[in-house]
C-alpha cells in the first residue's frame, strides 16, 4: 500500500460555545423563597445539552484522545509504533484544527461508551458502525463512509458458504460488541468474542475457528493475495452500514466535525487520505 504524507493547513480554529440564560422577576408574580447558596446550586441543562463545552475542555487541556483499536486500514501501528490509517491521519488533521494535538488509546470495544462518558477518552474514531446503540449513547457525526459486515473463512471452503442461510454449522469467532457480532446475534449463530477483530482473524487463520465476521474494509486490506493471510477469502456480505464518529452526548464537537469534515472533503484532502488506505471507494461523498 503506497504511503504519503499531507498536511492540511486549517487557518480557522473552530470556536463553539455554550450560552446560558437566566431569568428575572416578573411584574406581579408572587414571592418567592430566597435562592440557595451558589455553591449548592446545581442546574441541570436543558435535554441533550452537555454541562460545559467539550470543544472547550480539549482545548484547555490541549489533546483530543482517541478511543480506538489495531483496525488495518482505519487504525493501525506503523513499523515506529505510530498510529497511522484513515481515520488516524483524518483525526490528527481533526485536532490540529481545534489547536490540539490528538492522542490515541486502544480501547476495549465493549467499553466505548462508558470511555466517552467517564471522559477516558473524548471521540471513537474507529471504523464504527452507526448503530442504533451507537446513536442513542453518543452524539454522532455526519456518516462519512460505506462499509458491510463479511463472513471471512479459508479460501479452500469459499464455495460451500455463498449464502447466510449456508453458515448455521461453523464455529464463529467476531469482536465482542461489534457490529458483527449482531449480525451473528439475528442468525442466532453462535459465536466466540475476541477482544478485536484482527484477533478474530487470527482464531481463523490458525484453525481455532471455522470463519469469521469482519469490516469489509478491513476484509479488503488484510485477507487474500499480497496480505498476511494469503489463504482467507471473504463470501457472503451481512449487511450494509455507514461509519461515523463519536462524542459525548450533546457534544458540541459533533458540529466542530462535521464543519471540519465538509471543509476538508471540499479542500480534496479527505479523498488524497482515503486514496493512500484504498478506502477512496467507501467514502461518502459530501
Amino acid at each position: 500500500m503506497k504511503k504519503k504524507l499531507f498536511a492540511l493547513a486549517l487557518a480557522a480554529a473552530l470556536g463553539l460555545s455554550l450560552a446560558a440564560c437566566s431569568g428575572g422577576a416578573q411584574p406581579g408574580a408572587a414571592a418567592t423563597p430566597a435562592p440557595a447558596p451558589a455553591g449548592d446550586q446545581q442546574t441541570p441543562p436543558a435535554d441533550g445539552a452537555p454541562a460545559e463545552s467539550d470543544l472547550a475542555y480539549v482545548q484547555g487541556k490541549g489533546t483530543l484522545v482517541v478511543g480506538i483499536t489495531n483496525f488495518n486500514p482505519m487504525d493501525y501501528p506503523d513499523d515506529n509504533g505510530e498510529w497511522i490509517g484513515f481515520d488516524a491521519d483524518m483525526a490528527k488533521l481533526f485536532a490540529e484544527s481545534l489547536g490540539v494535538e490528538a492522542e490515541f488509546i486502544e480501547i476495549n470495544w465493549d467499553n466505548k461508551i462508558m470511555e466517552l462518558e467517564t471522559k477516558g477518552i473524548d471521540a471513537v474514531w474507529n471504523g464504527m458502525t452507526l448503530t442504533a446503540e451507537v446513536t442513542s449513547s453518543m452524539g454522532t457525526s455526519e456518516p462519512y463512509c460505506l462499509n458491510g459486515q463479511v463472513v471471512v473463512l479459508p479460501a479452500g471452503k469459499a464455495a460451500d458458504y455463498q449464502t447466510a442461510e449456508s453458515l448455521s454449522g461453523l464455529s464463529f469467532a467476531v469482536e465482542s460488541g461489534s457490529a458483527g457480532a449482531e449480525q451473528l446475534d439475528a442468525l442466532e449463530i453462535p459465536y466466540t468474542a475476541m477482544q478485536t477483530q484482527a484477533n478474530a482473524l487470527m482464531e481463523v487463520a490458525s484453525g481455532a475457528s471455522d470463519a469469521c465476521v469482519i469490516d469489509l474494509l478491513m476484509a479488503g486490506a488484510m485477507i487474500g493475495e499480497g496480505t498476511s493471510y494469503p489463504d482467507l477469502t471473504y463470501t457472503v456480505q451481512l449487511n450494509s452500514e455507514e461509519y461515523g464518529v463519536g462524542f459525548r452526548r450533546g457534544s458540541d464537537l459533533v458540529d466542530a466535525f462535521n464543519t471540519f469534515w465538509k471543509e476538508a472533503y471540499d479542500a480534496g484532502t479527505v479523498m488524497e487520505v482515503a486514496t493512500t488506505y484504498g478506502v477512496q471507494e467507501s467514502i461518502i461523498e459530501k
